[in-house]
C-alpha cells in the first residue's frame, strides 16, 4: 500500500512534513511526496500521484489565504480534486487550513498541525482499517478544532 502526499510551497507550516510524520507513527507504509507551488496545483499533482506513482490513497494539503479570491481558488481546487477522486475512484483526503481560520500566525501554525496530523490518521483508518471510521459515524468528528459530538445521544 501506497499513500500520497501532495502539497505546496504557498502553505505556511510544512503540511507534507507533518503528515509524513503521523503517517509513519501509525503505519508501515510506502509515502510518496509531491510539492507543487499552489493549491490549484493539487488536483494534477493528485493524479500524477495515483497514474504515475500508483499511490492508493492521497492527501492534499493546502493554506489558502484569507482574502476573498483565496476562498475562490480553494474552491476551485477542491472541485477539481473531486474530479480527480471520480476519474481515478481513489480517495483523496482534503486538508486545507484557511488563513482567516485562526487569529494569530501561532494558532494557525497549532491549526495546521493538528488538522493535518488528525487528517493524517484518518488516511490510514481509510486505507487499511475502514471499520474504525464506521465505528466513529455519526459523532461529530472534527479536525484541529474540538469534536462537536453527535446531536443526539
Amino acid at each position: 500500500m501506497k499513500i500520497g502526499i501532495a502539497d505546496t510551497t504557498f502553505a505556511r507550516v510544512n503540511m507534507g512534513r507533518i503528515a509524513i510524520d503521523e503517517i509513519r507513527k501509525h503505519a508501515s507504509v510506502a509515502i510518496e511526496r509531491y510539492t507543487v507551488p499552489g493549491i490549484k496545483d493539487l488536483p494534477v499533482a493528485c493524479k500524477k500521484l495515483i497514474d504515475e506513482r500508483h499511490c492508493n490513497l492521497v492527501m492534499a494539503l493546502g493554506m489558502p489565504g484569507g482574502m476573498e479570491k483565496d476562498k475562490w481558488c480553494a474552491h476551485e481546487a477542491s472541485q477539481g480534486l473531486i474530479q480527480v477522486q471520480i476519474l481515478t475512484n481513489t480517495h483523496i483526503i482534503e486538508v486545507f487550513v484557511h488563513e482567516d481560520e485562526a487569529k494569530d500566525a501561532k494558532e494557525l501554525a497549532w491549526l495546521a498541525e493538528q488538522r493535518t496530523r488528525e487528517h493524517a490518521v484518518n488516511a490510514v483508518r481509510l486505507l487499511l482499517h475502514p471499520k474504525e471510521l464506521e465505528k466513529l459515524a455519526g459523532t461529530g468528528q472534527r479536525q484541529g478544532f474540538p469534536d462537536a459530538g453527535p446531536a443526539r445521544e
